[in-house]
């Protein structure tokens, strides 16, 4: 019998997410991989974060036979929940672990570690830490390990020979998310559709990683069904269809021969209705990325797969457009995917399927803006044409769910790598003016556009206090970030009725409101309603009912304002 223990330091990839509350499939596929080799395997599990919060548990490691650790980033990100493992960290915890074969894997055992946006990743000290450094498919290598009797010599570029060889490891490997910290509340899982972006076969483009993985492979459709069902029986109800460079391009005709090849509305309906059958009572069912240049070329298949999507998932959902930049010498020079004009019209698709609102307050499928910095060609006129492009947005009445604006992370045998961060230390200045531009005439507005004052939204998760603010998200892809006044217990879902908005999230109070028991925070976030009366409000608690309370304004429009959130 083995003893093994998984430490995720969580990753974050073009294609996958793994940061909390987000568990990607490496874990998973590891334990399945471990599990399938022998049943009275024992595999443990434990966050970066849980060794940080108790370095206790660095003891315990002792006792396993091998210890595998995923971590890495090669995209910038910014977290709320937890924060991916830095290569200091890896080193300063697993130095003086002695006992079990210590093996690293996921991007920063493939590329390096991206420390953040405009610095090249680069390898840790790995001498003496780990034993054994993967760069090929952790779960491949772990099984052939384990049947090699821990034979170091194991090749550890090894690699799937088909999406289907981790159909086992994902059914024997979907129990290992009962010993995550989040589980089963908050908690989502990025579930893979397949490998590689169809535009491999020109290289793709200058700064991913994805296309060196070869041509594109899809995992057939009761496979996913089938990983997802064992997840739901383990008590899962949150899930992601990630991990894939465009979801309206799983299971596209001619893909691997053709650049841009047409998407299958049939497969992508078959798959979700799949899913839905097996999972009836899921929380949440969101996509992520999604090609502009694929929904600009192929509109009315792709409007008929929003139209799918809209059917089967839960609202507030998110389709990630890699736009990175309508700079035309910009696109040219990294053979980027999709042009101003591409980007518009898929824009203008998604707005037409999926502006209208949801059960839980948020627009059902609303598109997501990636721009990428510090490319090769970019100029000063690159981030005027952005700020331009985002002005005509604006203008048309048109909404975004989100705007992405990062700096490269060059990756070791992408393109980018050779330009390295040169521009990005250039036009340090420019990318600072640009984001402040974008916050102030641009992601407010649309904000505002996209959930006007008084919005509902529900199942809002309570993750952080500040003072005397408490935060929280619904769960899903790319969740907005809501400050509720008062300090209310962390770990519960409540609704919150919005009142105010920053830049890039906004200030919602609980809904309805109990007047007896609301904060002084909550009250005097009430729209019209300042400091001395709140006082007021207080002083002249409890009331028997709406109408008592009422009766202590003069003011009949404030009446109004305040019925809507009681």
């Amino acid at each position: 019998m083995l003893r093994a223990c998984i430490i995720d330091g969580y990753v974050d990839e073009p294609t996958c997410l793994g940061v909390p509350p987000y568990i990607s499939p490496y874990p998973r596929y590891i334990s399945g991989a471990i599990q399938k080799h022998d049943k009275k395997n024992i595999v443990d599990y434990f966050t970066i974060d849980q060794i940080r919060n108790n370095i206790d548990l660095l003891k315990k490691l002792e006792k396993y036979n091998i210890m595998i650790t995923i971590a890495g980033v090669s995209v910038p990100g910014r977290y709320l929940s937890g924060y991916p493992a830095s290569p200091n960290e890896l080193v300063k915890f697993f130095k003086n672990i002695k006992n079990p074969i210590k093996i690293l894997c996921g991007p920063g055992a493939k590329y390096g570690f991206g420390m953040g946006g405009g610095k090249k990743t680069r390898d840790i000290p790995i001498e003496n830490i780990f034993d054994v450094t993967i760069k090929g498919d952790c779960e491949i290598f772990i099984h052939n390990f384990l049947k090699n009797n821990f034979d170091k010599s194991t090749n550890t570029k090894i690699t799937r020979k088909n999406s289907h060889d981790i159909h086992e490891f994902a059914k024997f490997g979907s129990n290992i998310v009962k010993k995550h910290p989040n589980y089963t509340d908050y908690f989502i899982c990025e579930i893979e559709t397949y490998r590689v972006c169809s535009r491999s076969i020109v290289g793709g483009c200058s700064f991913c990683s994805e296309s060196k993985k070869g041509a594109p492979d899809f995992r057939p459709i009761n496979d996913i069904v089938a990983e997802i069902q064992n997840l739901y029986k383990n008590g899962i109800k949150s899930f992601r269809l990630g991990n894939q460079p465009c979801f309206f391009s799983y299971m596209a005709k001619s893909a691997g021969r053709k650049e841009f090849p047409e998407p299958n509305p049939d497969a992508i309906e078959e798959l979700l209705s799949k899913i839905r059958s097996v999972a009836p009572k899921l929380r949440t069912l969101h996509i992520d990325n999604a090609n502009p240049g694929i929904i600009a070329r192929y509109p009315k298949e792709c409007e008929k797969i929003a139209k799918s999507i809209i059917k089967y998932h839960t609202p507030g959902d998110v389709a990630a457009f890699g736009v990175e930049s309508v700079d035309q010498d910009v696109i040219k020079e990294n053979n980027l995917k999709a042009d101003e004009k591409q980007v518009f019209s898929a824009i203008k698709i998604l707005n037409k399927v999926g502006k209208k609102r949801g059960y839980n307050g948020m627009p059902e499928l609303l598109p997501g803006l990636n721009f990428l910095f510090g490319l090769k060609g970019e100029t000063k006129k690159t981030f005027e044409k952005d700020y331009e492009f985002l002005k005509r947005i604006v203008k048309s009445n048109l909404l975004v769910r989100r705007i992405n604006l990062r700096q490269v992370i060059p990756i070791k045998d992408t393109k980018m790598y050779e330009t390295g961060n040169k521009l990005v230390l250039k036009h340090k200045k420019m990318f600072k003016s640009f984001k402040y531009k974008v916050k102030l005439d641009i992601e407010q507005i649309l904000l505002e556009k996209m959930l006007p004052q008084k919005t509902i939204l529900r199942d809002i998760y309570t993750e952080k206090h500040d003072g005397k603010l408490t935060f929280g998200r619904q769960i899903g892809s790319y969740p907005l970030l809501v400050g509720i006044p008062g300090v209310y217990k962390l770990g519960m879902f409540l609704d919150a009725k919005i009142v105010d908005y920053g830049y890039r999230s906004i200030t919602a109070i609980p809904y309805p409101l109990d007047i007896n028991n609301a904060s002084r925070e909550a009250l005097g976030a009430i729209p019209g309603i300042g400091k001395k009366r709140v006082n007021k409000i207080l002083l002249n608690r409890p009331y028997n009912n709406n109408g008592e309370f009422l009766d202590i304004f003069d003011d009949k429009e404030l009446k109004q304002t305040i019925i809507d959130y009681l």
